[in-house]
C-alpha cells in the first residue's frame, strides 16, 4: 500500500524528502487506514437509525428521512475535515513523524458504498526531519479511494450465506502526486469484498485484493501485478460518555505474493508486509476524537538490518508501532 521508492535509483537524500509521503497513507489505512464501509454498509442497507461509524472516527447518526432532518450537508454522503499529527510512522526504513491536514468522506447509495480520504502532507510545516510536504518539494496531495459496489444490489438477489451478508466488488486505490514522477505512487487494489455476521455488536467486514502497481518511488515492481492483500476490518461500540460515543476500531493489511525482493535483487526489499491498527473514537455529532496505535512488520515491504542510500549506514526501522492523534469537524 505504501511503498517508497527503491534507493539505488535516488541517492539518500532525495530519498529522504520522500519517505515520509508513505506516512501519509497509513493514517487511512489508511484509517487512515477503511473502517467506515463496515458500518456504512451495515446502517445504510436496512435503512436503520443507529449511528454510523467512519474509519477515521466519525460518527453520525442516520436520521429517518420521515421524521426528522440530517445535521449535515447531505443525509447519505458524509463529509469531515480533520488535524492529524502521527508520530514514529513505518511506511518505509524511517520513522517519520507529521501534523498534516484531511478531508474525508464516506456513505451508501444504491449499490455503491463510498469512502476515501485527500491528505495535504506537512501543510502547517510541522515535521520530522525525513518528512516533506507542499512547502519543501514534497508532495503536496496524497489520497486513498476504497469504493465497493454490492454484487446483491447488481443482480437483484440476495447472495448472502451463513455468516457472510452481502458481497461486493471492492476497490483501493492509492496516489501520491509526489514532486515529480520518480516521487509517486500509482496503486490499485481490487477483488471481492463481504461483510461478516456474528450476531453480537461486533461488525466485521473483509476484502481480498489482487495489486495492480503503476508508479511505485521507482521501485522495481512498477507497471506489473504484484501480488496480493488480505484484509480484515472489525468495530466495536463500546457505550456513550457525556454525550459522545465511545468506540473502538481495528483493522490489518496483509501484503503477500509479491516478487520486489526477487526483482529488486538483494535483502533490502520483501514481498510480504502486515500492519494493524488499533483506534479509539470518542464522536459526537459534529466534533470527533480520537486516537491510534500501529503495528508494521516490514512497512512499505521494507527489510534488511542496516541500509546504506549513499549517506552512510543506518538502522531499518520499517518494524515498530507508530501513533496518531486526531480532532476534527464531522459536516
Amino acid at each position: 500500500m505504501t511503498n517508497i521508492r527503491y534507493p539505488k535509483e535516488m541517492d539518500g537524500k532525495k530519498w529522504m524528502a520522500r519517505a515520509r509521503r508513505c506516512g501519509a497513507l497509513a493514517t487511512w489505512i489508511g484509517m487512515a487506514m477503511s473502517v467506515s464501509l463496515l458500518v456504512a454498509q451495515t446502517a445504510w442497507a436496512d435503512g436503520s437509525t443507529d449511528s454510523t461509524l467512519a474509519e477515521s472516527g466519525a460518527v453520525v447518526t442516520n436520521p429517518t428521512p420521515q421524521t426528522a432532518a440530517s445535521p449535515y450537508v447531505s443525509s447519505w454522503f458524509h463529509q469531515s475535515l480533520g488535524v492529524i499529527g502521527s508520530k514514529d510512522i513505518r511506511f518505509g526504513p524511517y520513522k517519520t513523524n507529521d501534523v498534516y491536514l484531511e478531508y474525508e468522506y464516506f456513505g451508501r447509495k444504491g449499490p455503491f458504498d463510498l469512502y476515501g480520504y485527500v491528505d495535504a502532507p506537512k501543510v502547517f510545516g510541522v515535521g520530522s526531519t525525513h518528512d516533506s510536504g507542499v512547502w519543501d518539494r514534497g508532495s503536496p496531495v496524497f489520497s486513498e479511494q476504497e469504493p465497493r459496489v454490492s454484487i446483491d444490489d447488481l443482480v437483484g438477489k440476495h447472495l448472502g450465506f451463513g455468516p457472510f451478508k452481502e458481497w461486493y466488488l471492492a476497490f483501493d486505490w492509492i496516489y501520491d502526486q509526489g514532486y515529480n514522477i520518480g516521487g509517486r505512487q500509482n496503486t490499485l487494489y481490487s477483488g471481492i469484498g463481504t461483510d461478516i455476521d456474528t450476531h453480537t455488536p461486533l461488525i466485521l467486514s473483509a476484502n481480498l485484493y489482487v495489486k495492480r502497481q503503476w508508479e511505485n518511488y521507482g521501485a522495481a515492481n512498477e507497471n506489473s501485478w504484484d501480488g496480493y492483500r488480505a484484509q480484515m476490518k472489525y468495530i466495536y461500540p463500546l457505550g456513550t460518555f457525556h454525550g459522545g460515543n465511545l468506540t473502538y476500531v481495528g483493522f490489518f493489511n496483509y501484503d503477500f505474493g509479491s516478487r520486489l525482493r526477487e526483482k529488486t535483487g538483494d535483502d533490502t526489499r520483501t514481498d510480504t508486509a502486515f500492519v494493524a491498527t488499533n483506534v479509539l473514537i470518542y464522536s459526537f455529532t459534529h466534533w470527533r476524537f480520537w486516537t491510534a496505535a500501529r503495528y508494521f512488520h516490514n512497512g512499505g515491504q521494507w527489510a534488511g538490518g542496516d541500509l546504506n542510500f549513499g549517506d552512510g549506514p543506518f538502522a531499518n526501522r520499517s518494524t515498530g508501532w507508530g501513533y496518531y492523534a486526531s480532532v476534527g469537524y464531522q459536516f
